[in-house]
């Protein structure tokens, strides 16, 4: 479709150009060119900024080419980049500016520590850091607190907390950034201590302490900071609420789950993705498929994470046929599955003996959506052929497969052997999979286990000696369930 640049003013294009595919903003490149207009910095650094969005080295030529030599033109091409989760670019295009003996300035390292910060590269914190240094751009405090941020987000906590103390003017952001650098390290007592002197605290701050909390395992603290975050009279954010409800999933706190779940309703706040793919998950691990089931129903809009989680719980409550067919219902819709949500649709599978579908879905993973099938994957489809006694065509897929078998297909083989009875050949895969170095130690404690269903001591012993033998150690465990959630949220 053609634009018509003659009817536009000055203002328009800004708004335009987040519309417009790359040929189109060729042609309002061609205009503005022609009219002149193209000297406007305003016009010049956001027709830049959405061409390094879908076309770098264009964004790339059009600044080195360009009359107007600026700072700030470039600064908005890397802010774009920044913002649009192209990091790597980012400081690709800062690279190029310099080349053009154009030295950043206090704006642009805001948007290289964003960026640094997502990829989590603490070298290239450093190297920023010293050029900040270099060029004397550390007097402004908003780039202080930016590098703050960029370190904690890299844990390298130890310099952070250095720039933390030495900082005159620290904002609730900069200590937020402090907060959570300490949770990502593993250290929520200190994360405590420093959320306590917080001078000013708001809804981020809250929710960074909840969230923490949740993901290191303490969902008693965190129910702790949310109620202590409500009795202080600040309104939870939407992060705040799903890191609560995170915990009450962990707790099976569903009365309180269900409290949350009212407030939400009563201060008429309106469920995005995130937040109603947390309720569905707390409604069915607690127990109650039928409510999830309304929420997701009532979901504006319902993305993979939102499908994912309840086609994981419509499985985990017997019905699986109802997640089969949930799974149609997404694909008919638009919405493209991950590998967790193929996972989820495996295990359905597994559930009802529906070996010709899962097969089938097996095959379209990769062939339909191009994902490469993972352990995981691997590990769903030994379960679903060992659950129907084809525990020969388990073993073949298990030798065939192009990945490491681990715990997982280990598992799922092993398990195929018990419900089976057949011991002998359980025996043969332990010894060929010994041979290929994949006799790991949760294959022996589950082949242990399954000697003693059996009564069968002294094959009991045997094993355990043999672990001792290889010293082979027992690792913690670890729940396949969890892994699969946490992908999902």
């Amino acid at each position: 479709m053609r634009i018509n640049c003659s009817r536009l003013c000055r203002t328009d294009f800004p708004l335009i150009y987040q519309h417009c595919t790359t040929s189109q903003l060729k042609q309002i490149q061609s205009h503005l060119t022609v009219s002149g207009a193209i000297a406007d910095p305003l016009l010049l650094g956001e027709l830049s900024a959405r061409f390094a969005i879908s076309h770098l080295s264009y964004a790339r030529s059009l600044l080195h080419l360009s009359s107007h030599r600026s700072v700030s033109i470039w600064n908005t091409a890397i802010r774009a980049l920044s913002e649009n989760h192209q990091p790597h670019n980012a400081f690709l295009l800062c690279k190029h500016m310099v080349r053009s003996s154009l030295l950043p300035d206090n704006y642009t390292f805001s948007f290289l520590f964003r960026a640094c910060a997502e990829i989590s590269d603490v070298v290239l914190a450093s190297m920023c850091h010293s050029l900040v240094i270099k060029l004397g751009q550390g007097r402004y405090d908003y780039v202080q607190n930016g590098l703050i941020h960029c370190y904690a987000s890299c844990t390298s906590i130890d310099s952070a907390r250095r720039l933390f103390d030495e900082s005159s003017n620290r904002d609730v952001i900069t200590w937020t950034a402090m907060i959570n650098g300490y949770f990502k390290i593993g250290e929520p007592g200190l994360a405590r201590k420093l959320f306590d002197k917080m001078p000013i605290k708001n809804a981020a701050s809250w929710s960074c302490m909840i969230n923490g909390y949740a993901h290191l395992g303490m969902p008693m603290e965190a129910l702790e900071i949310f109620n202590n975050m409500l009795i202080s009279g600040i309104r939870p954010n939407f992060s705040g609420f799903v890191g609560a409800l995170s915990a009450c999933t962990s707790l099976d706190a569903l009365v309180q789950g269900m409290w949350i779940h009212a407030y939400i309703d009563r201060n008429n706040m309106k469920l995005d993705g995130v937040l109603g793919t947390a309720l569905i998950d707390m409604y069915s691990k607690c127990g109650c498929i039928g409510i999830a089931l309304d929420v997701f129903e009532r979901l504006p809009s319902r993305d993979v994470f939102a499908y994912t989680s309840l086609i994981l719980g419509l499985a985990n409550h017997g019905e699986s046929i109802r997640a089969l067919e949930l799974f149609k219902r997404m694909e008919d819709e638009g919405v493209r599955p991950n590998e967790v949500t193929f996972i989820c649709v495996l295990i359905a599978c597994s559930r009802v003996g529906m070996v010709e579908q899962g097969l089938r879905i097996f095959g379209r993973m990769k062939d339909v959506y191009g994902i490469i099938p993972r352990s995981q994957h691997y590990g769903c489809l030994v379960d679903l052929l060992g659950r129907a006694g084809l525990v020969e065509e388990a073993d073949e897929v298990v030798r065939k497969m192009p990945v490491e078998a681990d715990e997982f297909v280990l598992g799922a083989l092993l398990n195929a052997c018990r419900f089976n009875g057949d011991m002998n050949f359980e025996k043969t895969t332990v010894d060929g999979l010994s041979e290929r170095c994949l006799d790991h130690s949760g294959v022996h404690v589950l082949v242990s286990n399954i000697y003693a269903s059996l009564n069968k001591w002294d094959d009991v012993e045997r094993v355990r000696r043999e672990m001792a033998d290889r010293r082979v150690k027992k690792v913690v465990g670890f729940s396949l369930l969890a892994l699969e959630v946490d992908e999902t949220m």
